[in-house]
Protein backbone atom coordinates (compact mmCIF):
# COMPACT_ATOMS: atom_id res chain seq x y z
CA UNK A 1 0.00 0.00 0.00
CA UNK A 2 1.05 3.60 -0.32
CA UNK A 3 2.21 5.67 2.35
CA UNK A 4 -0.60 8.31 3.87
CA UNK A 5 0.32 11.85 2.89
CA UNK A 6 1.77 13.85 5.19
CA UNK A 7 -0.60 16.43 6.70
CA UNK A 8 -0.12 19.90 5.61
CA UNK A 9 1.36 22.49 8.52
CA UNK A 10 -0.74 24.43 11.04
CA UNK A 11 -1.92 27.64 9.40
CA UNK A 12 0.20 30.78 10.81
CA UNK A 13 -1.60 32.66 13.92
CA UNK A 14 -2.65 35.85 12.54
CA UNK A 15 0.25 38.64 13.45
CA UNK A 16 -0.60 40.60 17.08
CA UNK A 17 -1.50 44.59 16.57
CA UNK A 18 1.57 46.78 16.97
CA UNK A 19 1.31 47.71 20.23
CA UNK A 20 -0.34 50.43 22.02
CA UNK A 21 0.90 53.14 19.29
CA UNK A 22 -0.88 51.64 16.19
CA UNK A 23 -4.19 51.58 18.10
CA UNK A 24 -3.56 55.31 18.77
CA UNK A 25 -2.29 56.30 15.48
CA UNK A 26 -5.16 54.57 14.07
CA UNK A 27 -7.69 56.92 15.81
CA UNK A 28 -5.76 59.74 15.16
CA UNK A 29 -6.12 59.24 11.75
CA UNK A 30 -9.58 58.33 11.61
CA UNK A 31 -10.05 61.74 13.64
CA UNK A 32 -8.00 63.56 10.67
CA UNK A 33 -10.03 62.06 8.19
CA UNK A 34 -13.40 63.17 9.57
CA UNK A 35 -12.17 66.64 10.03
CA UNK A 36 -10.49 66.73 6.38
CA UNK A 37 -14.84 65.47 5.51
CA UNK A 38 -16.31 68.39 7.88
CA UNK A 39 -14.51 70.58 6.44
CA UNK A 40 -14.76 69.81 2.96
CA UNK A 41 -18.72 69.16 3.61
CA UNK A 42 -18.92 72.94 5.06
CA UNK A 43 -17.41 74.44 2.51
CA UNK A 44 -19.68 72.47 -0.01
CA UNK A 45 -22.76 73.57 1.63
CA UNK A 46 -21.25 77.50 1.89
CA UNK A 47 -20.90 77.35 -1.76
CA UNK A 48 -24.55 75.85 -2.64
CA UNK A 49 -26.04 78.36 0.08
CA UNK A 50 -24.06 81.15 0.45
CA UNK A 51 -21.39 82.03 3.53
CA UNK A 52 -23.24 82.08 6.87
CA UNK A 53 -22.82 85.10 8.74
CA UNK A 54 -22.69 85.79 12.80
CA UNK A 55 -24.89 88.54 14.40
CA UNK A 56 -23.93 88.62 18.16
CA UNK A 57 -26.82 91.28 20.63
CA UNK A 58 -25.36 92.20 23.62
CA UNK A 59 -27.91 92.88 26.20
CA UNK A 60 -27.46 94.42 29.42
CA UNK A 61 -30.52 92.84 31.28
CA UNK A 62 -30.48 93.85 35.25
CA UNK A 63 -27.45 96.21 34.67
CA UNK A 64 -28.02 99.33 36.02
CA UNK A 65 -28.59 102.35 33.83
CA UNK A 66 -26.13 105.09 33.53
CA UNK A 67 -26.39 108.10 35.20
CA UNK A 68 -27.59 110.72 32.12
CA UNK A 69 -28.18 114.01 33.95
CA UNK A 70 -25.13 114.37 35.19
CA UNK A 71 -23.71 114.49 31.73
CA UNK A 72 -26.65 116.46 30.51
CA UNK A 73 -25.29 119.24 33.11
CA UNK A 74 -21.96 120.36 31.79
CA UNK A 75 -22.92 119.16 28.44
CA UNK A 76 -21.53 122.82 26.66
CA UNK A 77 -18.39 122.26 29.00
CA UNK A 78 -17.65 118.93 27.34
CA UNK A 79 -18.49 119.61 24.16
CA UNK A 80 -16.07 122.96 23.90
CA UNK A 81 -13.20 120.47 25.74
CA UNK A 82 -13.92 118.05 22.88
CA UNK A 83 -13.39 120.24 20.15
CA UNK A 84 -10.37 122.17 21.49
CA UNK A 85 -8.73 118.48 21.66
CA UNK A 86 -9.61 117.91 18.06
CA UNK A 87 -8.01 121.40 17.04
CA UNK A 88 -5.31 122.33 19.32
CA UNK A 89 -2.89 120.38 21.84
CA UNK A 90 -3.99 119.37 25.49
CA UNK A 91 -1.77 122.27 26.85
CA UNK A 92 -4.10 124.87 25.18
CA UNK A 93 -6.95 123.40 26.03
CA UNK A 94 -6.17 123.50 29.78
CA UNK A 95 -9.08 126.10 30.43
CA UNK A 96 -12.00 124.26 28.61
CA UNK A 97 -10.94 120.92 30.89
CA UNK A 98 -10.61 123.10 34.32
CA UNK A 99 -14.01 124.46 33.51
CA UNK A 100 -15.38 120.78 32.59
CA UNK A 101 -13.55 119.63 36.41
CA UNK A 102 -15.31 122.51 38.17
CA UNK A 103 -18.95 121.70 36.29
CA UNK A 104 -18.71 117.96 37.43
CA UNK A 105 -17.63 118.85 41.11
CA UNK A 106 -20.76 121.31 41.28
Amino acid sequence: PAPAAAAPPPAAAPAQGGGMLSGLAGSMMSGMATGVGMSVANRAVDAVMGPRQTEVVHRHEGAPAAAAPAADKCQFESDQFKQCITTGTADACKGYADMLKQCQAA
